[in-house]
């Protein structure tokens, strides 16, 4: 794959479809009212229409892209294949067996990396789910099997740590669910095996970024690790952030830009803006629909608030997937939507998407002939990702400091 001379190499790991991937590199298309440009005036490469801009393109290139899940990988290559000239990025495999691989020298990792990034499992961490942690039962193939110490699906962290070691980036994130941080000692216990990596990282204390504050239409809460080489970066602005931490000018966390005193946060009505309904749309993610039947209260359904944010988008699928539009009999509370008929249904794809700030040009649902990705693996992945605005966030605020920290 091609490279600018200018590019910033990330290795994407537990990447799914590349949330993350497509928010460090930008040049996508996203909601004019998800950037507040009184903080951020200079993110807009140009409007679009009234309601969508296009994001200015960063200087992060995903050069290594791994996961587990087929579906990940072919919804992954479809997108970004149609970005860029991709030879072998996505790699399909457990991130245990890479790193095995590269001990034993059957498998190299790209060299020359600048940046790591891994949103490691979360199922485990969740408080949505059963909370294992650490002692999860999963392998790291996300199965029900016995496995060796430290390959359960709760400590691939560790192994994430393993491939930083190999690599030695300039910089790693690291993301996972709110609830890790309120599971015993376990953030305190991975930012201090993350700080003893190599020569040593400053690990700042692992902020929870919740999306709505960032102009993402959706209570998703995540916690995220940032890494600084000692190796590589100004000793004296590193000192500046252990001191300060976030009255420092270097505090590598981005800065909230929707909320209270800022700019409107961005609601459901929003995000759909120019959507047609499933029957009257050509786009195959939002004529897709999850078609499970309404089992009253309980997980999935509810009706999303069109003049609020939108519910954190699960990997769940069909029957956990909220509804859009509920019928008067089941407390459905659109009154004018269903005064024009228009009949119950659970969110599509599309909005779906939309909800986690996916631009539309990104399929999802296809059938090239050789890869086939359908409603059920749309779901699944989408709910898996980082909101690609989040990312942005993220990496908007690493390339603005990343010339003092690093001199290039």
């Amino acid at each position: 794959m091609a490279s600018d001379k200018n590019a910033l190499r990330v290795l994407s790991l537990f990447s799914g479809c590349g949330g993350l991937d497509l928010g460090l590199e930008g040049g996508f298309i996203t909601l004019k009212k998800s950037v507040n440009e009184n903080i951020h005036p200079d993110w807009i490469e140009y409007n679009v229409n009234r309601n969508f801009v296009r994001l200015k393109k960063n200087r992060f290139e995903t050069v290594f892209a791994n996961d587990i899940l087929p579906c990940a990988q072919k919804a992954w290559n479809h997108f970004f294949g149609n970005r860029k000239n991709i030879e072998d990025v996505y790699r399909l495999k457990s991130i245990v067996d890479l790193v095995k691989d590269s001990k034993q020298g059957l498998f190299q990792f790209p060299q020359n990396i600048d940046v790591v990034t891994g949103g490691f499992p979360c199922q485990d961490f969740s408080v949505a789910g059963k909370r294992l942690g650490f002692d999860s039962a999963k392998s790291h193939n996300g199965v029900n099997e016995d496995h060796a110490e430290n390959e359960s699906r709760g400590t691939l962290y560790l192994w994430m740590k393993q491939v930083i070691e190999i690599v030695k980036p300039k910089i790693f994130i690291a993301e996972n669910v709110k609830g890790l941080v309120s599971l015993g000692d376990a953030k305190k216990i991975i930012e201090t095996d993350f700080r003893n990596i190599d020569k040593g990282y400053c690990v700042v204390d692992a902020q929870v970024l919740k999306a709505w504050e960032y102009g993402v239409p959706q209570s998703r809460e995540r916690v995220v690790f940032i890494g600084i080489s000692r190796k590589y970066a100004n000793p004296q602005i590193l000192a500046d952030i252990e001191q300060k931490s976030e009255q420092s000018l270097y505090y590598p966390y981005p800065i909230k830009t929707h909320g209270e005193g800022l700019q409107k946060i961005v609601t459901c009505k929003d995000a759909f803006v120019g959507l047609k309904e499933p029957d009257e749309s050509s786009d195959a993610a939002q004529k897709a629909y999850s078609k499970a039947k309404y089992y009253g209260k309980m997980q999935g359904s509810s009706e999303v608030d069109m003049n609020g944010v939108g519910p954190t988008i699960r990997s769940e699928h069909h029957g956990n997937i909220e509804y859009r539009r509920l019928c008067k009999e089941h407390g459905g509370k659109i009154a004018s939507e269903l005064a024009k008929g228009l009949q119950e249904r659970r969110l599509s794809v599309r909005e779906c998407a939309r909800i986690q700030t996916f631009p539309d040009d990104y399929e999802f649902i296809f059938n090239d002939g050789i890869n086939k990705v359908n409603s059920s693996d749309a779901y699944k992945v989408i709910g898996n990702a980082v909101p690609p605005l989040l990312g942005y966030s993220i990496g908007k605020r690493i390339e603005t400091l990343w010339k003092d920290l690093f001199g290039e």
